[in-house]
């Protein structure tokens, strides 16, 4: 790719690697030299309960998509996002792009502007011409954009990289950027895409190439999977390791080129150069790597099994369904000024979203406006995408699209507010441990800190909306079997020689299980602890089951229901992982395996 043609994001952050990297160059051709290695670590998370409250309420009448509102005399509001389906209720209150005749944004005094844009760094941008224009004096800049839309699991990337970028250019802390509520929610348009193997045998993953935009949603996607299945994953783009999963930074930043990618690579041959790494060194080899899966979303999903056979979708937000909320990302200090507006546009769109979970008509309006919004597609692609779609070629089946939308319980429910089960900020910590210890494209060498999650989200713009129908509380019910192996990983938990009794080293490791189950709360659980062969087989048979007991306590002290428990069990020392005569290989039989089955 030419310079000229990469975006100001891109350029900016090539010339942080270089300046930051002295004697890059002859650390990246010397073998035998370290890299950054790659690394296992805990999984993301799931939880119990679904976050889909439903509610009876009055029909409201439809907006006029082609008529505008009546508006006159109001600020425009902009806000910048992805082409994304579980944004269709904040489009549908709204009217469409601009506020339309009759929407639930006009009603509520609200003049908004919807902008689509799919690059990554150039929704920064957008948001940066704002912060510039607001730093000169303006209360409403007429550049740039207000807010943006993004997944919830791409904020602690976003915020903080944005965040260093603020400090350098303005002074440390004079502005700031935070999460004020989320609106939707991925529930499947959101995956990894690969051949049917890595679904039925996760381990097949090993050495495989996945495209992906590197710290957005849909890469932690990918490294959720790998990590929930006992993989290690490649941090660095520009090597490979055999025995591990890598990763493609997709071209500008652009989900739609990672699907083109992997299709290009598959129907065309098409490899990258990668210097080959084992163990963490540099080998001296160049390997010619072709693109073997890809983390996209929908149309992204369509294109590839449009063009492509023997892919589908090994795991989705289907499957890890509080991963990934659609999260509005605002400028502290304008948010602070503008509260009353802000309420106003979370109301409108909760109304709105409120209304298609109960009826038709608002959901094709939904679909109608989106497709008038984003400029692609028909109405008839969203309202199905929107629902979800299955599709089979050459024998293998997929999955397409899947979204919800958020009304106020929802949200509340979501950030804990309703019942103190606190969802987004166990995605939010677990995204900020993989940017901490993967280091995704020198995350850490041109970012000085991950923002904490009580900087970078506030929930009092959600607390203050009490007029509108919330809708109703909603409970998983988990008296049916789970059959469907979603993952299965090991975990290395510290227990006190010969006992149960969970040693304080362990509390990292088993919040990090906490954080999983929080990310697919409508998933059930199986935990089987192991031993190595110290002591009788008789007593190891009781100990590992004693063991798996003190996770589940733990987890249910945590509030993940006794319900969710499909089986704890222990199997001793009868099953192990690697040689019971060497010190090293007895610590990795004590384990406890745990499987999430959907």
């Amino acid at each position: 790719m030419k310079w000229s043609n990469l975006t100001f994001f891109s350029k900016s952050l090539i010339v942080l690697l270089i300046a930051g990297g002295v004697g890059s160059a002859v650390y990246f051709l010397s073998p035998g030299l370290r890299v950054d290695e790659s690394k296992k670590l805990d999984k993301l998370a799931l939880n119990d309960q679904d976050v889909n409250n439903l509610s009876s309420s009055a029909e409201l009448p439809l907006p006029q998509i082609d008529q505008p509102g009546n508006v006159t005399g109001k600020s425009t509001v902009r806000i910048a996002g992805y082409a994304w389906n579980a944004q269709s209720g904040i489009i549908v209150a709204n009217g469409g792009a601009k506020t339309s005749k009759g929407s639930l944004m006009e009603q509520n005094g609200v003049k908004l502007e919807i902008i689509r844009q799919d690059w990554l760094s150039e929704l920064r941008n957008l948001q940066m011409k704002f912060v510039d224009e607001f730093d000169k004096g303006n209360s409403f800049p007429a550049e740039g954009a207000a807010a943006i839309m993004i997944m919830g699991d791409g904020v602690p990337f976003y915020i903080s990289a944005a965040q260093q970028a603020l400090d350098d250019k303005y002074g440390k802390g004079k502005y700031q950027l935070q999460a004020i509520g989320a609106i939707g929610l991925s529930y499947g348009e959101d995956k990894l895409i690969g051949p049917p193997s890595w679904k039925m045998n996760p381990q097949s993953m090993k050495g495989a190439l996945v495209s992906a935009v590197i710290g957005d949603g849909d890469w932690v996607t990918a490294v959720n999977y790998a990590f929930a299945n006992g993989l290690k994953v490649n941090p660095d783009p520009s090597t490979y390791d055999a025995d591990a999963v890598n990763f493609l930074a997709s071209a500008n930043d652009d989900y739609i080129e990672s699907a083109k990618e992997l299709i290009k690579s598959q129907q065309e041959g098409w490899t990258i150069p990668l210097k080959e790494v084992k163990d963490g060194k540099l080998t001296g080899k160049t390997i010619n790597k072709k693109v073997d899966g890809c983390a996209t979303w929908t149309p992204g999903d369509k294109m590839v099994f449009d063009k492509l056979a023997g892919f589908t979708d090994v795991v989705s937000t289907r499957e890890f369904n509080n991963q990934m909320a659609t999260t509005l990302i605002f400028l502290r200090q304008w948010a602070e000024n503008n509260k009353e507006l802000i309420g106003k546009i979370l109301r409108s769109s909760y109304t709105a979203s409120n209304q298609m979970k109960q009826y038709d008509s608002w959901r094709k309006k939904a679909s109608e406006t989106t497709a008038k919004t984003f400029g692609i597609e028909t109405p008839d692609y969203w309202y199905n995408m929107f629902k979800g779609q299955k599709g089979e070629k050459n024998g293998v089946s997929y999955n397409m699209g899947g979204s919800r939308v958020f009304n106020l319980a929802d949200a509340n429910q979501y950030y804990g507010i309703s019942d103190g089960t606190n969802r987004y900020k166990a995605v939010y910590d677990q995204v900020s441990k993989y940017l901490k210890e993967l280091n995704p494209a020198g995350f850490n060498q041109n970012v000085k800190r991950i923002v904490p999650f009580e900087e970078a989200v506030s929930v009092a713009y959600l607390k203050d909306i009490k007029d509108i129908d919330a809708g109703d509380s909603y409970t998983t019910d988990y008296s049916q079997k789970a059959t469907n192996v979603v993952a299965s990983g090991e975990w290395r938990i510290n227990f006190d020689v010969s006992r149960a009794t969970v040693r304080p080293e362990a509390a990292d490791v088993l919040e990090q299980i906490y954080n999983l189950l929080i990310q697919a709360e409508d998933s059930k659980l199986e935990l089987v602890g192991h031993t190595d062969n110290s002591g009788t087989q008789e007593s190891n048979y009781a100990l590992s089951s004693a063991r798996a007991e003190s996770v589940k306590n733990y987890l249910v002290k945590r509030g993940i229901p006794v319900s969710r428990f499909q089986k704890t069990d222990g199997k001793g020392q009868d099953e192990p992982i690697a040689d019971n005569n060497t010190a090293s290989g007895k610590a990795q039989n004590r384990r406890v395996v745990i499987t999430i089955l959907k």
